[in-house]
């Protein structure tokens, strides 16, 4: 693996699904938190329990921003979005 993190683009699709692996983890903590279920979920989100299920896999990779702010919202929870440059490793 550290050979092909070297890869720029396997690097870029190693962080696209690490952070949808980090969104699918705080809703689904965040629900357990709150002693939801899924379906109880979805009903705040106004979505289905499959739509919750899909969004907890870890798999999922159609995050929108809509979703993510109705997520937040049924939650209670602030959804805070940013862009910044990119970390850079200082050359040794």
């Amino acid at each position: 693996m550290p050979e092909q993190k070297k890869n720029p683009e396997f690097r870029k699709g190693y962080e696209r699904e690490k952070r949808s692996v980090f969104l699918a983890y705080r809703i689904l903590t965040l629900r357990m938190k709150l002693g939801l279920s899924q379906k109880e979920l979805a009903a705040r989100m106004r979505t289905s329990q499959q739509a919750v299920a899909r969004l907890e896999s870890g798999e999922h990779r159609g995050f929108t921003l809509k979703t993510l702010e109705k997520a937040a919202e049924a939650l209670g929870a602030e959804l805070v979005v940013d862009l910044r440059h990119p970390v850079r490793k200082p050359a040794m």
